[in-house]
This record gives structure tokens, C-alpha cells and sequence, in this order.
């Protein structure tokens, strides 16, 4: 059952939240896997494994080999640079929409000093070349360095960029735009080693239709949420966020409610919202996009689960456990063989019922990773520290 109202509770937009990102219910079985990640608003990469579980607990009957085949061998998602200048997995369908409003966006001052950075020149010299050296080929990271140089000169090679202990080649401080442009994008990984290549050509969106798209797309998966909302989602500016909300306000395309008792916004007419809160157990991994996107955060990491699950108030370092849409423990997962360990690590005490469900959540994680022999739950303190 659902309620129309302006006046949105935390239950009622977690509630929401979750039948739309299919945490409530996972999609059917044959549900395209780049559907899922659509509704996700793209799944954070930067570990795999975790892009894949974040994908395959939220379809029935989806393992990790499912989310490589639409990766690599159908193509209908594509490996690249999406929010935050983080690595996603994207709906490539998106990709005219993602290129076109990743790029519009205004970030602010980079974190790079002056000394290091390239002028706007050298950024549209180096992007040029990464898509001319990445047409047709998948090179590692020391080739495309390589050839960019050949095509720019040394300054693009200059080790100045502090990374890991050690200091990169210039050009790798706009990896990240090559990415978000259309110029780059992952590779199958050679052996252990990532490759990079060009995706498909295609065609990006007029900017300003890009960005109103953007923000409805998100308010549909997130909302009600604040231009500061938004704006912590893409690493934006705020100010900038506050204004592009303006512009679709007062064109009729996103409306006020009041959340929590807080102004916030969501799609013009997305109005209706489940009227009880999603009960339920729920593993989420490293950087899982609810976790990340879902604000307010405070609300989302009540209590202890502000200090244990957050890494200096940063979202997606610890694997979480979701109880009733809020965080209630963080987990961890080791595998033996063809067993997988999960330890889960409780802030309160759960239910019989809900242990059970926990049960059924760390076999549920098993199967995404493809452990055969299923899971041993293990309650008990999580030793392992955060994901930097």
C-alpha cells in the first residue's frame, strides 16, 4: 500500500528506497543485469568483487559469472569512470547520459597542487591522444603512458602525481575525465594486469538535458534528497547543486516536500511512498551504492553504527549489515576453498527470525561468489579494518 504526502518520514523514503533499488525484493530471475544496475544509478567498481556482489544480491539467480558476461562478453555494461571520478559499473545504454552530465558537472579545485596539474590545454591534448592510442586495442597502463607521451611529449610522462607510496605520470591526474568523456574505458584485465580501452562510439547528450536527467534519475532511486545530497554524491559543488536545482524547480520538473522536517525534493509527481517500513536482513558489500547515495546519513548510521561502520564519516569502507533499511553491523567474508566465511558483527541483538534471514543472506553471498560448498555464519567481532 502506498500514500501520497508532502510530509516524507525516514521509514517511508527507506521504504522506497529499497523497493527501487530491489533490496525490498530482489528482480525476477532473467532480469537484464544492466537493468539492475540502472536502478542502482551505477555500482561502484573499484573492487570487483564487491560490484558484483552489490549486483547480484539484488537479482535472483545472479552470480559473479553473470555480472562478467554482461561485462565482457554481451557489453550491455561497460567498466569506466562514473561518479565521484570513482570506477562504476555502468548501463551502457546510459553512456550518452553519463558522458554528457559527468563532464558538465562544476567539481570545484582539484586535489592536485598547481605543479602537478595539466592546463586546460594539456588535459584536452591528453584526453585527445587516450582515445586515439585506445581505438581498437586494450593496452596496460604503462602502454597507454607510453603512447600518450608519443603523442603529446614528456611533460605528460613527468612523474609528479603522488599515489601508493610512489609518484605517477602527469597525465594519470585526467584519467579520470578520459573516462567520464567517452575517450576511455576498462578492459579485460590482462593476466593480473587492468587494460583500458575505447568503448563504442556514441553520441553524448546535450549537456543541460544530460543534467536535468541526471538529478530525476537520482531523486527516482534516492529522493527526497537536497542539492547537498546530490552534490555529495557526484563530488560536486554545492552551490552549484543549489543552483541546477533551482533551474529544474522552476521549470517544473522536480517539486518540495518536506522530509523529516527538512525541505528536500524529489521528481515532479513521484509523490507516493509505502506507507510501513521494509522489514528485513540485508548483506550490502564495500562501497554498495545504498549505502553510499542514501542520505540523510545521520539517519541511515544511527547510533554506534556512525562510529563502527563509517571510516571518518566516510560511507562504503566497511561491508554492512542492513537491518529494517538501516545500518546494524558491519561483516566481513574470507574464502576457504570452496566455503565462505561471514563473520557478521552486530550492534544490537536480533531476533530469531531475523538471525535466520542472516542465515539465509550469508548463503545468498556464497552463491553470488560462486563458493560451492555455501557459507559458515559466524557472529562475533570483525578484526579486519576499513577499505582505504
Amino acid at each position: 500500500m502506498t500514500v501520497k504526502s508532502k510530509g516524507i518520514t525516514w521509514e517511508q523514503a527507506g521504504a522506497r528506497r529499497l523497493e527501487r533499488q530491489f533490496l525490498a525484493d530482489p528482480a525476477p530471475a532473467a532480469t537484464p543485469v544492466a537493468d539492475v544496475v540502472a536502478a542502482m544509478r551505477g555500482a561502484h567498481a573499484q573492487v570487483m568483487s564487491a560490484a558484483e556482489l552489490s549486483v547480484g544480491v539484488r537479482a535472483n539467480g545472479v552470480t559473479r559469472a553473470d555480472v562478467r558476461a554482461a561485462l565482457w562478453e554481451e557489453g550491455s555494461l561497460i567498466k569506466t569512470y562514473g561518479p565521484r571520478g570513482t570506477v562504476h559499473l555502468l548501463d551502457s545504454r546510459e553512456l550518452p547520459l553519463w558522458s554528457a552530465a559527468l563532464t558538465a558537472v562544476r567539481t570545484g579545485a582539484g586535489p592536485f597542487p598547481p605543479g602537478v596539474r595539466l592546463s586546460g590545454e594539456q588535459t584536452g591534448e591528453v584526453l585527445a591522444a587516450i582515445g586515439e592510442a585506445l581505438t581498437g586495442v586494450c593496452l596496460t597502463v604503462d602502454e597507454l603512458g607510453e603512447a600518450i607521451v608519443a603523442r603529446t611529449g614528456p611533460w605528460a610522462g613527468e612523474r609528479v602525481m603522488p599515489a601508493f607510496q610512489e609518484l605517477w605520470p602527469r597525465w594519470r591526474t585526467v584519467l579520470h575525465l578520459a573516462g567520464q568523456s567517452g575517450a576511455a574505458c576498462f578492459g579485460p584485465n590482462r593476466g593480473r594486469r587492468t587494460t583500458y580501452t575505447r568503448p563504442p562510439l556514441f553520441t553524448p547528450l546535450p549537456r543541460e538535458e544530460a543534467l536535468r536527467l541526471l538529478v530525476r534519475r537520482h531523486l527516482h532511486a534516492y529522493g527526497p534528497a537536497t542539492p547537498q545530497h546530490f552534490a555529495k554524491w557526484l563530488a560536486a559543488s554545492p552551490a552549484w547543486a543549489i543552483e541546477l536545482f533551482a533551474t529544474l524547480a522552476a521549470d517544473g520538473e522536480i517539486e518540495e516536500v518536506l522530509f523529516e522536517g527538512t525541505r528536500a525534493w524529489v521528481a515532479a509527481g513521484d509523490t507516493e511512498f509505502p506507507q510501513g517500513p521494509v522489514r528485513g536482513v540485508r548483506l550490502l558489500p564495500y562501497f554498495d551504492a545504498y549505502g553510499i547515495a542514501a542520505q540523510p546519513r545521520e539517519l541511515l548510521f544511527p547510533g554506534p553504527a556512525r562510529e563502527r561502520a563509517l571510516a571518518r564519516g566516510q560511507a562504503g569502507n566497511y561491508p554492512v549489515l542492513l537491518l529494517d533499511g538501516v545500518v546494524a553491523g558491519v561483516w566481513h567474508q574470507r574464502r576457504r576453498g570452496r566455503r565462505l566465511t561471514v563473520t557478521v558483527e552486530r550492534l544490537g541483538t536480533l531476533t530469531a527470525r531475523q538471525e535466520r534471514e542472516l542465515a539465509e543472506q550469508a548463503e545468498r553471498v556464497a552463491g553470488v561468489l560462486e563458493a560451492g560448498a555455501g557459507a559458515e555464519l559466524v557472529i562475533g567481532e570483525v578484526t579486519a579494518g576499513a577499505h582505504a
